[in-house]
């Protein structure tokens, strides 16, 4: 064989072998009303590999811990199957804290961690489930505003979020990781469930 038709032969060889181990990338579209385009890929991932990009996005930056009802067992309180992502539960009244130098050394949980207290006030876990006491009414672009800017809502002229929810955490967060981490929460079952408002501190 010829040393131009060898050398030939390795380069075609090593592309074949770069193309065929090349990993996709998660990289996810939206539509102009804010939701997972049709098919919600560039062609790099199905929608399905989306969903499940998102559920793995949302396990790994600890969303449960705080937004999922939880139930007590051998190993500690753990997220509750049939209220996945569903914040704190309307109907769990909360014990109040009365003193208020406690509150100036402590920022306490309730036992599911749904609900904290501090000198922010009282905050509750949102429900992030599509029912339309969740993330139902929302858009995408109010869901990505929400994540990036801390913005209730996702509203412009809307307070900020409360502690701890870590929004400051996910600012670096790119728009096609939220679009994941959204389509993945529109799959999940509806939970109705309206979150209590924030509480004022005391004084």
């Amino acid at each position: 064989m010829k040393p131009i038709t060898f050398f030939i032969s390795l380069l075609a060889i090593g592309l074949l072998v770069t193309n065929c181990t090349e990993k996709e990338s998660p990289v996810l579209t939206a539509s102009t009303q804010g939701e997972p385009s049709p098919g919600a890929a560039t062609g790099k991932m199905s929608h399905e590999q989306h969903v499940e990009y998102g559920k793995h996005l949302v396990e790994i930056m600890g969303c449960h811990d705080c937004h999922s009802p939880k139930v007590m067992t051998d190993h500690g309180p753990v997220p509750d199957p049939s209220r996945l992502l569903s914040g704190h539960p309307a109907n769990e009244k909360l014990q109040p804290v009365t003193d208020k130098k406690v509150l100036e050394n402590y920022a306490l949980f309730n036992m599911s961690l749904t609900a904290a207290i501090g000198p922010w006030g009282t905050s509750f876990s949102a429900n992030l489930t599509p029912d339309d006491t969740g993330l139902g009414n929302w858009s995408l672009d109010q869901f990505i505003k929400a994540l990036q800017e801390g913005k209730f809502k996702g509203m412009d002229n809307g307070r900020m979020l409360l502690p701890p929810m870590p929004w400051q955490n996910f600012v670096n967060l790119t728009n096609n990781e939220i679009a994941a981490i959204w389509a993945y929460l529109q799959s999940i079952p509806p939970v109705n469930n309206v979150v209590p408002a924030p509480i004022p501190p005391m004084g």
